[in-house]
């Protein structure tokens, strides 16, 4: 597998913390966020422009459901349905227990249409400054489209990384501070899954935070504080390293009409004097096509 170009800047957004990406079909556009301002962004690569929405606290990620019109948003304290057409925002019932000394992070849809979030201790001050995160006060929920909701896992530092693997049959999740990426069984009859066991843990090159897989069944996971996004086999070795043009790595997905293209989101701190591009959007062309986003049944 080689790569068919570098890492490309194609929305210099200086984003605080860019994350929760998803690529969205229909519209051939890029959805994602900046959880310390607030902010959802749209990237329209046809004419390379970016329009971007306000909200009244943390957005964490943006996800795709069963209407191509309406996307979930997770916020710092729920789940809300959003149309960007008409910026119209409504409730979708879940509301995090704990809110406001935690919050919901990285999230994603599983195969059968339910949407998985993780949430950690709260280091998003209400003014957007950072806070503390010194407790593993996280937990790894299934919200399911008829409003159900399932505990999984809890005690986790920062959850990051959800993707399934194209046989439907493997489920990643990671803590980001444990340095570690795990797989877990997963059945897509009754949307379960299985004990952890360590996939892909100790890369010295900073940690992980969100991923992407491909159509061969390879997580591509970013790393914070790594300047650099790792492609892993299935069987947790590395595959290859793509060196980024910025230290803070955050999240990824794969777009355009072969899905062939890597965006990768990234966050610029206060201490990375210099780095102008801290914080940018970026696009990979590869010659590997990605597994579809998962849709929230509506």
């Amino acid at each position: 597998m080689t790569f068919t170009g570098d890492p490309i800047c194609c929305a210099p957004t200086g984003d605080r913390c860019g994350e929760g990406i998803v690529w969205h079909d229909e519209g051939q556009a890029v959805y994602w966020t900046d959880i310390n301002r607030f902010l959802i962004h749209r990237f329209d690569p046809a004419n390379e422009s970016v329009k971007s929405w306000l909200f009244d606290e943390p957005v964490t990620a943006v996800l795709l459901t069963d209407r191509d019109s309406t996307f979930a948003v997770v916020l710092g304290s729920r789940i809300i349905f959003w149309e960007p057409s008409s910026d119209s925002r409504r409730d979708q019932g879940f509301r995090l227990p704990g809110w406001p000394a935690v919050r919901l992070n990285d999230a994603g849809v599983d195969p059968r249409g339910s949407l998985w979030a993780g949430s950690m201790q709260n280091n998003v001050n209400a003014d957007g400054s950072e806070g503390p995160i010194d407790q593993t006060s996280g937990v790894l929920y299934r919200i399911d489209p008829n409003g159900g909701v399932g505990e999984f896992q809890d005690h986790i530092q920062i959850s990051n990384t959800f993707v399934w693997s194209p046989d439907k049959k493997r489920f990643y999740f990671g803590d980001t501070l444990t340095n570690t990426i795990c797989v877990y069984d997963y059945d897509e009859r009754t949307g379960s899954i299985g004990k952890p066991n360590p996939y892909f843990f100790g890369f010295a090159r900073g940690l992980p935070d969100g991923s992407a897989i491909d159509e061969e069944g390879y997580v591509w996971n970013c790393r914070w504080d790594g300047s650099c996004v790792v492609r892993v086999a299935p069987n947790g070795q590395v595959d290859r390293v793509i060196e980024m043009p910025t230290r803070n790595i955050t999240n990824c997905t794969f777009g355009g009409k072969d899905l062939n293209i890597l965006y990768v989101t990234t966050a610029a701190s206060l201490t990375d004097v210099g780095d102008r591009l801290a914080g940018s959007l970026f696009a990979i062309q590869t010659d590997v096509r990605g597994v579809p986003d998962g849709r929230f049944r509506v």
